[in-house]
């Protein structure tokens, strides 16, 4: 499913930031079968975050054991200078930051005209107003809800509020563009989250951490958010 498509149930997006990074081929195989609509993709480059993760060689390697699409999330300076080499690595999704993008709208446009769909990440002190002038040429806007740079943080209860605020701007301009959501997220807060708006929840330490394996925890989740689902449209 592409990701600036919509549909009622939400996506959800392994990051596999947290999974075992010796074991990436098996990660992404095993995931091949979950309840997985994404793989969620974290690059960072020890300058716009205090971290360091993978990045092109190892998405190249990836791709060819993934079969959902790969969602990049660069976390990294001038991005516009690595979008065509993560496109042809194997990005299916590409989102950018909003504070490493003074011609946004430029990235924007680069980023499908590579032929990848085009989001826009904020940061948790970001407002949501700051996209009103681009919000109808989005296909993605990831809200970040612990601050960017690593993972097994805590969850930001004032993402709640804002979700819904990014609900009612795409609205407002007419805006197809999912709301993805990352960091934090878990069983607790996910049902919370979709009621607002969300789209696409990014999950990582819940997930892989999880004693009882990703593959049932995926499964334990979605059937939740399908109830969550099921219960707003009555």
């Amino acid at each position: 499913m592409k990701p600036g498509s919509r549909r009622h149930e939400p996506l959800l997006a392994p990051s596999l930031l947290a999974s075992d990074l010796a074991n990436l081929q098996a990660t992404a195989e095993t995931l091949a079968g979950a309840e997985a609509d994404w793989l969620h993709f974290d690059v960072m480059d020890g300058r716009f975050v205090p971290n360091i993760s993978f990045g092109l060689p190892v998405l190249e390697a990836l791709r060819p054991h993934a079969r959902q699409p790969i969602d990049v999330h660069l976390m990294i300076e001038q991005p516009e200078n690595y979008l065509a080499a993560f496109r042809d690595a194997g990005a299916t999704n590409i989102t950018v930051h909003y504070e490493t993008c003074p011609h946004l709208h430029r990235v924007v446009e680069q980023i499908k005209s590579l032929g990848c769909t085009a989001g826009v990440a904020l940061n948790p002190a970001t407002p949501v107003s700051l996209l009103e002038d681009i919000a109808a040429d989005l296909d993605v806007v990831l809200i970040m809800s612990v601050n960017p740079g690593f993972g097994g943080q805590t969850f930001i209860p004032n993402t709640l509020r804002k979700v819904a605020a990014l609900k009612e701007l795409l609205l407002d301009q007419g805006s197809g563009a999912l709301i993805e959501v990352d960091g934090g997220v878990n069983e607790t807060n996910a049902g919370p989250l979709v009621e607002a708006g969300a789209d696409v929840l990014v999950a990582g330490s819940f997930v892989f951490k999880s004693p009882g394996g990703a593959v049932p925890t995926l499964a334990r989740l979605r059937k939740k958010l399908r109830q969550v689902v099921e219960s707003s449209a009555k």
